[in-house]
């Protein structure tokens, strides 16, 4: 296969719709081998809007360039209660993305 699928995790903050439904939030990614570029996204946040914009904003993405970049186009485009949450669910997927590299 040319793709493979990673998985990143975060816990989410207290008041959240989604935290009440999931205590951690986790982000999905279908990724190119070769160039490491997103293909397609999932997440567990709470309403279909959140969820498309989040993909919407991590797609096309490659995580060849690093983990900074994505974070601060988080940071500038998702205002959302679960910023950080989202932040750390990608770092955390990013080190799934180093762990794999690593081990071949």
């Amino acid at each position: 296969m040319r793709t493979v699928f990673l998985a990143g995790h975060a816990k989410l903050p207290q008041g959240m719709a989604a935290q009440n439904m999931y205590e951690m939030l986790t982000i999905t990614v279908e990724m190119d081998r070769t160039y490491g570029v997103i293909i397609e996204t999932s997440c567990t946040l709470a309403t279909e809007h959140a969820r498309r914009y989040v993909s919407e904003l991590l797609k096309g993405y490659s995580l060849r360039d690093g983990v900074e970049p994505l974070l601060e186009h988080i940071e500038k485009h998702y205002l959302g209660k679960a910023q950080q949450a989202l932040k750390a669910a990608v770092k955390d997927l990013f080190q799934q993305y180093v762990l794999m590299y690593q081990k071949q």
